[in-house]
């Protein structure tokens, strides 16, 4: 299995964890195209997949999904990197964050990352800058950065939907 499809399979691992657990909170899991056809069809509490934005360079990106729960007044768009072994994913996670706290309208982000292969330093950078709103613009106050762990992530799912 090259590197790249290896990649590509426990990044849907991560995915589907995402998706799991918002699921069984009673969440619709819609790709976003068919949500942008018939936006009335499938409910307030959904998971949408695959949801487009302008990167941090003006070029079409995709996150991995954007959480809308009405019940909870919540719109969170959500990023997942998974990085198991050396590469260059972490090299990635300042473009990340910079494309997502610029250029996505929601106010809260959530970046999902996992894997033991990110370079010492770099999950924990992340952490720091979202920790300390690092790049996000003054009149931007409404912007937050979450950034967990899948076991930290199921946590705040649960403590936030656990009715």
């Amino acid at each position: 299995m090259s590197q790249g499809s290896k990649a590509n399979k426990t990044g849907t691992v991560l995915e589907s964890i995402v998706t799991s657990t918002l699921s069984a909170h009673g969440f619709i899991i819609v790709p976003f195209r068919d949500f942008i056809r018939k936006p009335g069809a499938y409910g307030q509490e959904l998971l949408l997949k695959h949801v487009p934005y302008k990167t941090l360079y003006g070029s079409n990106g995709y996150t991995e999904f954007l959480l809308k729960s009405a019940k909870h007044n919540l719109e969170i768009r959500i990023e997942c990197k998974w990085q198991q072994s050396s590469g260059s994913v972490d090299e990635k996670l300042p473009y990340t964050y910079l494309s997502l706290i610029n250029n996505v309208p929601e106010d809260e982000v959530i970046i999902l990352i996992d894997g033991d292969g990110f370079r010492d330093g770099a999950k924990e950078w992340l952490r720091k800058a979202a920790k300390e709103r690092r790049y996000i613009p003054e009149d931007n106050e409404n912007k937050y950065v979450h950034v967990f762990n899948s076991t930290e992530f199921m946590t705040w799912v649960n403590n936030i939907f656990h009715s």
